[in-house]
C-alpha cells in the first residue's frame, strides 16, 4: 500500500489492540484511524475460521459510503489472507447479503439500520462476535443511531473487545464510552476537533445572492484539481449542481436521498477523476478518503461546528497539502464564531475579485454587483427641524397652512381618503351614495301617527298573584288563573294512575 511509517494514532493504538484491550482513540480526521483498527484485526482473526451466520467481528459505520470504503481497505490490506467479509448496508439486495452470511464471514461491516433489520429476520447471530469497532462515534450520535447501537451492543457477548475511534469526543460520547468499554486505553494524538496543519483555510464574506457567483469565481481562480462542495440541505445540493452544470462545470451530486447504486457510481467517477466537482451533503463529510483531493468548498457554513472539521478534513490527508474555503453571508456570523471557538483560531478572510465587499453588520444584503444603492423615495419621512424643511417659494403663512393640512390628513385617514377621491373625480359618486343612504334612513323612520296612538292607549296593569308577584307567563283574565306546567289537566297517557303496573301480581293490593 506504500505505507513506510505508521501515523501517531496507528503507532499508539495497534499494540493495545493486539493486547486485547478496549481502546478509545481520538485523532483529527485524515490521520489513518481506519488502518489503526483494521490492520490488528486482520492479525487477530487470521488464526481461525468463521461459522455460518455468525460473524467473528463487527464494524459499525454511520454512512454507506464510509462502510464501503472500510470494506475496500479490508480487501486491500488482507489481499494475501484467507479472511472473508460481508458488507451489510441499505439500498442493496438483502437476499445477496443473506447468501454471503450463510457461507460465514470473519468481518461484518454494517450500518446499524440494516443490521438490526436482518437480525430481526433471523439472518444474523451475534453470539460469536468477539471484536466490536464503532467508527465515527460522534457521527452516530448526530444521526440518531445511538439507540440502535445500544441495542446492538446488548446482543453481543459480554466478554468482547470494543474499539472506539472518532475525530471529536463530546460529553455524550464520553458517557457511551463509560457504558460500552471496560478499562479502556485512551489515546489522543492531537487536540480534539483540531485542523491539520497541511490545510490552508479561508473565508469569503459575500452577500447571500452572490454566493453562487463567488463559488464560480473561486473555482476559476484557484488551481482546482478536484473539489468537494458541501451544502447543508439536500435540496440545495440539487440546486447548486444544476447551476454548476448550466455554467459548463464538470460536476456531480451526492446526498442521502439518491439511490444507492447512483451514489456509488457517482463516487467512483469522482475518485477516477471523471468528475472535477462533487456537490454533496454531510453524508460525504466523514471518513471518506479521496486521494489527492486538492480543495474543499463550504458553500453553506455548517450548522454544527464539528462538521467543519470533518468537511475540510477530506483534503490535506496523508501529509499532502490542501485548501479549504468557506463562503459565508452576514447571517452566518454566529456559526462562524462557534467554528473559530472550536478550532482555536480565526479563519483568515479572503476577497473574491469582482464582488463588492460585505461587512458582518450588513444583514440586509442589498448590495449588488455594479449597482449603486437605491435612492430614497420622495415620500420618505423628512427629518424635523430647520434642516428638513424645503424651500417651496410660498409665503410663510401658506407653508404653515399646507403643513397643518398635511398633518391633519395624516392623523385623520377618512379626510385623506376623501381628498384622494376628490382628486380622482369620485366626488359625484359619493354625493349620489349619500342621497341613497338618506332615502333609506327616511324609509326606516317610524310613523309619527302610530307613535302617538301607542302613547294614548291605556296601559293594562298585570294583576298581582297571592304572593304579591305579577304573573310571569300569562295574565289572570277570563280564561282563568295562570298555570305552571300542566297543573290538574294532565293528559291521560302521562298519568301514572291510568297505567297498569306490568310487574304487579294478580291479587296484590297495589294492582
Amino acid at each position: 500500500m506504500g505505507y513506510r511509517h505508521p501515523t501517531p494514532i496507528q503507532e499508539q493504538a495497534i499494540p493495545y489492540v493486539l493486547m486485547g484491550r478496549d481502546v478509545m482513540g481520538t485523532a483529527q480526521t485524515g490521520t489513518g484511524k481506519t488502518a489503526g483498527f483494521t490492520l490488528p484485526m486482520l492479525d487477530i482473526l487470521s488464526g481461525s475460521r468463521a461459522r455460518a451466520r455468525m460473524p467473528r467481528s463487527l464494524i459499525l459505520e454511520p454512512t454507506r459510503e464510509l462502510a464501503l470504503q472500510v470494506a475496500e481497505n479490508f480487501v486491500e490490506y488482507g489481499k494475501y489472507l484467507k479472511l472473508t467479509h460481508a458488507l451489510i448496508i441499505g439500498g442493496e439486495s438483502m437476499s445477496d447479503q443473506k447468501e454471503v452470511l450463510n457461507r460465514g464471514v470473519d468481518v461484518l461491516i454494517a450500518t446499524p439500520g440494516r443490521l438490526l433489520d436482518m437480525f430481526d429476520r433471523g439472518t444474523i447471530l451475534l453470539t460469536d462476535t468477539r471484536l466490536l469497532v464503532i467508527d465515527e462515534a460522534d457521527r452516530m450520535l448526530d444521526m440518531g443511531f445511538i439507540p440502535d447501537v445500544e441495542r446492538i451492543v446488548s446482543m453481543l457477548p459480554a466478554t468482547r473487545q470494543t474499539l472506539f475511534f472518532s475525530a471529536t469526543m463530546g460529553p455524550e460520547i464520553r458517557r457511551l464510552v463509560n457504558a460500552f468499554l471496560t478499562n479502556p486505553k485512551e489515546i489522543a494524538v492531537s487536540r480534539a476537533a483540531s485542523v491539520a496543519t497541511t490545510i490552508t483555510e479561508g473565508i469569503a464574506l459575500v452577500a447571500e445572492h452572490d454566493k453562487r457567483e463567488a463559488l464560480r469565481r473561486l473555482v476559476r481562480s484557484q488551481a482546482v484539481q478536484n473539489a468537494l462542495i458541501f451544502c447543508n440541505r439536500k435540496r440545495d445540493v440539487d440546486i447548486l449542481y444544476k447551476s454548476l452544470s448550466k455554467h459548463n462545470f464538470n460536476a456531480g451530486a451526492l446526498h442521502g436521498d439518491m439511490a444507492q447504486t447512483v451514489r456509488f457510481a457517482t463516487l467512483e467517477k469522482f475518485k477516477a477523476n471523471e468528475l472535477r466537482l462533487l456537490v454533496c451533503s454531510d453524508v460525504a463529510a466523514r471518513g471518506l478518503d479521496i486521494g489527492g483531493l486538492s480543495h474543499v468548498f463550504n458553500f453553506d457554513v455548517p450548522i454544527h461546528a464539528e462538521d467543519y472539521v470533518h468537511r475540510i478534513g477530506r483534503t490535506g490527508r496523508a501529509g499532502l497539502e490542501g485548501k479549504a474555503f468557506t463562503i459565508a453571508a452576514p447571517d452566518d456570523r454566529y456559526a462562524v464564531e462557534q467554528i473559530e471557538k472550536l478550532i482555536g483560531h480565526p479563519i483568515p478572510p479572503i476577497l473574491v475579485e469582482g464582488l463588492d465587499p460585505v461587512d458582518w453588520a450588513e444583514r440586509d444584503g442589498r448590495k449588488r454587483r455594479g449597482r449603486k444603492p437605491a435612492e430614497p423615495k420622495t415620500s420618505a419621512v423628512k427629518p424635523k427641524g430647520r434642516e428638513g424643511r424645503e424651500k417651496t417659494g410660498k409665503p410663510r403663512g401658506e407653508r404653515g397652512r399646507s403643513d397643518r393640512s398635511q398633518s391633519n390628513s395624516a392623523e385623520q385617514p377618512e379626510l385623506a381618503i376623501a381628498a384622494d377621491r376628490a382628486a380622482r373625480g369620485d366626488e359625484p359618486r359619493r354625493d349620489e351614495a349619500r342621497r341613497v343612504e338618506a332615502r333609506r334612513g327616511e324609509a326606516r323612520r317610524p310613523d309619527p301617527r302610530r307613535e302617538e296612538a301607542r302613547r294614548e292607549e291605556p296601559r293594562r296593569e298585570e294583576p298581582r298573584r297571592e304572593d304579591g308577584r305579577r304573573g310571569r307567563y300569562r295574565r289572570d283574565d277570563d280564561l282563568g288563573a295562570a298555570v305552571v306546567g300542566f297543573g290538574d289537566e294532565v293528559p291521560a297517557f302521562m298519568s301514572l294512575r291510568a297505567r297498569p303496573n306490568p310487574t304487579a301480581r294478580t291479587g296484590d293490593s297495589d294492582a
